[in-house]
């Protein structure tokens, strides 16, 4: 149950709740059908037939939603934060998200949208300042300084950008190894090889006259002064990840070899690079850039605690803008598609023949579990607000968008309110929440287990038995 909102915050970023909510009542849904002798198999295809359903009303009721209307981006992503800590701070979240997700879409040329947050929207916490100080980059940071900081330029315009990963020094003996010299000169060459091939390898780099060179290994000081001595600065042991942001941001490839290095290699699509300092450390920043396809967040707030905090928040606001930039549809939230999939499965249920229509009228009422939850969260009376919600939805399909104010626990139309959901986040809810419910109910061992014992409690009319006599199967509920 726990891997339920794992997967659940990997694949759509929202709905965690729901989806641990949702299936632990489909759960005990199935409890008296199990009691009646129903066979779990055939609770499983009622079941997956109820999904179906329901994932068709998901489909009738949503509608598209124009990604380049700000104010409509930003209604749904507050939806989403709402009752979050970060609600108290306006638009700001979800100004940041929505800034974030646009600049790390890619076209893949076929329709499909790439939108990969994880890898190319990083999160940059750095305590101190006020929160409203935190935006989104035009490019990207990370907490490194140039090799030699007092002659390195630390903030060049328009800079020629050549990422590798390679060391810029001698290459160590990979195991031990043992030179013999005979002579006080020999020395002397081993020295003189080892400069002129650091020589060389900053020869091949300042040829392509780049302005600035990031490595993700090591840089010797002999070649940090050699690539001083033309002008370049040096960045090194960066992370593979941070390496990869830059290389999307200003357009470069990263480099394995020196001799390998062609023009096209260099990245030219950043305006400003820029050391500063933020708090105690030196931060590297690459921005100004023509087409980032990375970014960097930055969030400033008065301590580690608040800004992880806000980073949660902005986790769950960064799902939901991808989700609806990717997939651009939305349903109506507070609990009103799990009413009208409530009323299209009851509706529906007599099309189910056999002792399935049993499992499949179960689903129909174990997902009002999700508008009953927000009525108890709103401390308003549970039967009477879900039954004029039921006797709403039953007035027709015009009625498909009331659900639950989540603040006062009044019946309203979601239109009005604003309070809208991603399709996706609502279809990944329903298919988790059930097919998670169809797998455990399949082990029927547990069940078989649990019943023998209440069987052989009630026979035995409250004995105590034997320890040796108490096995596995039957110290279970203990």
């Amino acid at each position: 149950m726990i891997d339920l909102s794992r997967t659940q915050d990997e694949e759509v970023g929202d709905g965690t709740t729901s989806v641990i909510i949702l299936a632990g009542e489909l759960l005990r849904s199935a409890e008296p059908l199990l009691e009646g002798k129903m066979h779990p198999t055939v609770i499983v295809r009622g079941y997956v037939k109820a999904l179906e359903d329901a994932l068709k009303v998901v489909e009738e009721v949503s509608f598209p939603v124009d990604v380049d209307n700000r104010e409509e981006m930003q209604k749904i992503v507050n939806s989403c934060v709402g009752t979050k800590y970060t609600a108290r701070f306006g638009n700001l979240i979800a100004n940041l998200a929505l800034d974030a997700v646009l600049a790390v879409v890619k076209d893949r040329g076929d329709g499909t949208k790439e939108i990969d947050v994880k890898q190319y929207a990083k999160v940059e916490k750095i305590p101190g300042g006020r929160i409203e100080d935190s935006r989104v980059l035009d490019g990207v940071m990370f907490n490194k300084d140039v090799v030699v900081p007092s002659r390195m330029k630390r903030k060049i315009e328009n800079p020629r950008i050549l990422l590798m990963d390679c060391p810029l020094e001698f290459k160590k003996g990979e195991s031990q190894t043992n030179v013999e010299m005979e002579n006080e000169d020999d020395f002397a060459t081993l020295l003189k090889v080892e400069e002129e091939y650091i020589e060389q390898i900053c020869d091949q780099i300042a040829s392509f006259k780049p302005d600035l060179v990031v490595t993700e290994k090591g840089l010797s000081d002999l070649a940090a002064h050699f690539l001083y001595k033309r002008g370049i600065s040096a960045i090194r042991r960066l992370r593979k990840t941070d390496n990869n942001r830059i290389a999307r941001a200003c357009g470069a490839t990263i480099v394995s070899r020196t001799d390998e290095i062609r023009d096209s290699d260099i990245g030219t699509g950043a305006g400003l690079f820029e050391v500063k300092k933020l708090g105690d450390e030196y931060f590297t920043f690459i921005e100004k850039c023509a087409e980032p396809k990375a970014c960097s967040i930055i969030l400033r707030g008065a301590s580690k605690d608040v800004l992880n905090e806000i980073e949660r928040n902005l986790h769950d606001a960064l799902g939901v803008a991808r989700n609806v930039v990717q997939d651009p549809k939305l349903v109506p939230g507070g609990g009103a598609v799990e009413m009208a999939i409530s009323r299209a499965i009851q509706r529906n249920a007599h099309n189910v023949e056999g002792p399935e229509q049993l499992a499949y009228k179960a689903v129909g009422t174990a997902v009002e579990v999700i508008p009953r939850t927000l009525i108890q969260n709103c401390g308003a009376n549970v039967i009477r607000t879900l039954t004029k919600l039921r006797a709403k939805h039953a007035e027709g399909e015009e009625a498909c968008t009331f659900g639950i104010n989540g603040l006062t626990g009044i019946i309203t139309d979601m239109k009005e309110l604003g309070v809208w959901e991603p399709c996706a986040v609502k279809t990944q809810t329903l298919k988790t929440a059930l097919e998670s419910a169809c797998m455990l109910l399949r082990i029927d061992d547990i069940v078989s287990g649990l019943s023998k014992n209440k069987a052989q409690g009630a026979s035995r009319g409250g004995m105590q038995q034997e320890a040796e006599e108490v096995d596995s199967e039957r110290a279970l509920p203990e």
